[in-house]
């Protein structure tokens, strides 16, 4: 008796043990990819993940860093990975160089205006878009920024090539600026905290693309119409966790850097804060008061696509529907802006 009260016990301990792997195999496995490093700006992904939100959807997810929007977008067509964080001109760009059956679709507009930005040295004559002219601007060679300009130059009525484009490294411009070896650059406004950590706000010039009038989206959530297709509750759950986490990030931006340390030690969460404020303003524009986090309105999508199309030279032009799939959006109450 004694012998099979033991066995039965150490049945029970496995069983317990095994327990913890059985959930865990029943979670769905999701890759996930950034456009770039770990910042404050995707602060609601860490969120998301480090509060458990992805697990009570059932999703085990996987964030690694990226290399770009363009190379978000490659890697969730070619199977890499199942969603992914990219720009939306970007999208456009390769669906219509993609003609056919979309490979991959905007599921969540992150940015509700894209960030774009040139920051210009005041000392430099740098005071608004059309002092431009003749000036030395920096940019990495191939970056959303930078291939947004010709939209935004149309909106101000000067030339696409008003000034000279110096190709700079990502890791570089900040040095540039501040050595005085161009007069300014090009940047996601939100990326620009590690200048203004080295230059007095004062003595540079912001000028945001969507001050120009350009109102085009931004990063957006991306998924693969494979995975659309196949399992289509797990990309509501994963567009449901991540929604939650916006607004959580939006109500409490310092415990949201607490978990981007969490993931980033490295990072100061001063500097991420102050990031994420400026990111907060391109996520709640003007027109989540009306539609919600998330959402789009139609009109600007087809404008978009009209206006990367002309300054891309596309021969194609992909329509609006085939870049969005919206139909997992949480219900608005739950993506109204509460804080």
């Amino acid at each position: 008796m004694k012998r099979r009260h033991l066995l039965q016990t150490a049945a029970a301990c496995a069983a317990g043990l095994a327990a913890p792997a059985v959930l865990s195999q029943n979670l769905t496995r999701l890759k996930f990819t950034l456009d770039f490093r770990i910042t404050g700006q995707t602060a609601p992904f860490l969120v998301a993940l480090y509060k458990g939100y992805y697990r009570e959807e059932g999703l085990d997810v996987s964030i690694d860093v990226g290399s770009g929007s363009v190379a978000s977008i490659t890697r969730i067509a070619s199977g890499a990975y199942d969603l992914g964080f990219g720009d939306i001109s970007s999208l456009i760009e390769f669906n219509a160089n993609h003609p056919g059956a979309a490979s991959v679709q905007a599921v969540y507009q992150y940015y509700n205006r894209a960030p774009f930005a040139i920051i210009g040295r005041k000392d430099r004559g740098i005071t608004d878009f059309r002092s431009l002219r003749g000036k030395r601007i920096a940019a990495a060679a191939v970056e959303s920024t930078r291939r947004a300009w010709p939209m935004a130059a149309r909106k101000v009525g000067i030339r696409p090539d008003a000034f000279e484009w110096v190709t700079t490294d990502f890791s570089a411009r900040d040095n540039v600026v501040v050595r005085g070896d161009v007069d300014g650059a090009t940047y996601f406004h939100d990326s620009a905290v590690s200048l203004f950590a080295r230059m007095p706000v004062a003595e540079l010039t912001v000028l945001p693309f969507a001050e120009a009038g350009l109102n085009v989206y931004g990063n957006a959530v991306l998924a693969s119409t494979r995975l659309i297709i196949q399992n289509p509750k797990v990309v509501a759950g994963f567009v449901r966790a991540t929604n939650r986490a916006v607004q959580d990030t939006l109500a409490d931006p310092v415990m949201a850097m607490g978990h981007v340390k969490q993931r980033e030690p490295m990072i100061n969460e001063a500097v991420e804060l102050e990031r994420w404020r400026i990111t907060a303003g391109y996520v709640t524009a003007p027109d989540t008061r009306s539609h919600g986090l998330g959402d789009i309105r139609k009109i600007l999508i087809e404008q978009q696509v009209d206006d990367v199309s002309e300054a891309f030279a596309l021969k194609t032009r992909p329509s609006a529907d085939a870049i969005y799939h919206l139909g997992f959006l949480p219900p608005k109450a739950e993506r109204m802006v509460k804080a």
